[in-house]
């Protein structure tokens, strides 16, 4: 017997819409029961948002600084910058360097006496406002040749229109699914009975999903000794 020969399987919304009412206890039977799902899976995917990192969703970027420039916005869909640099001599092969810049605390940078100083940047504070993320840079760029190269988390795209399929990865989608029965019986009188058992199978696939979508970098812990 030999087997499809394919990995290509994919769900567009409306089909994990109707596998999650199914889950719940009914069929979808309506173009509302797809509009409340759909409203349920972005306020979903969200929560997952908050609570941590979702490595499908990281990506990096790059802003040209600007000789007397401080403060740049980044694309509205940013969640948090995970990584950052300073790039000189892009480029260029021999001489291309990414250099260290910390990142501040609000008070720390609001505490800079002199935040009109110039110099090759050295510490970014990022402001988390709700239209779109800003770094603010000290000193302030001393030329038009520096780079900030970052590494961020930004936003899972939205359900759409129900013909789209998620923004996730495919380890993600038993867990999609199983959350998204849990959100839909707590919204449906009839389906109450069922929330215990459907809110455990999608801590379950949470737990599954997120433990092996993780960095997979090795890791040493050195013992602290203390001295006699």
């Amino acid at each position: 017997m030999t087997t499809s020969g394919t990995t290509a399987f994919d769900m567009e919304f409306t089909e994990v819409a109707e596998e999650a009412w199914e889950r719940a206890g009914r069929e979808m039977r309506s173009g509302y029961d797809l509009r409340t799902a759909r409203r349920s899976m972005n306020l979903m995917t969200i929560e997952w948002q908050n609570r941590g990192i979702n490595m499908w969703t990281i990506d990096e970027g790059t802003v040209s600084l600007v000789k007397g420039t401080a403060e740049y916005t980044l694309p509205a869909d940013t969640i948090d910058l995970l990584e950052h640099v300073i790039r000189t001599n892009s480029g260029v092969v021999s001489t291309q360097s990414d250099l260290t810049i910390n990142r501040v605390s609000v008070s720390t940078y609001a505490a800079i006496p002199s935040k009109l100083t110039q110099g090759r940047p050295i510490q970014v504070w990022v402001e988390r406002l709700a239209a779109a993320p800003t770094i603010n840079l000290w000193p302030v760029p001393d030329s038009n040749d520096y780079i900030f190269k970052y590494y961020r988390m930004r936003r899972i795209k939205d359900a759409g229109a129900g013909v789209e399929t998620p923004d996730m990865n495919f380890r993600f989608y038993p867990c999609l699914v199983a959350g998204l029965a849990y959100h839909i019986a707590m919204k449906v009188p009839e389906l109450v009975s069922r929330i215990p058992m459907l809110k455990a199978v999608y801590d379950e696939q949470f737990e599954m999903a997120a433990g092996e979508d993780r960095e997979k970098a090795s890791i040493t812990f050195a013992p602290r000794i203390a001295r006699i």
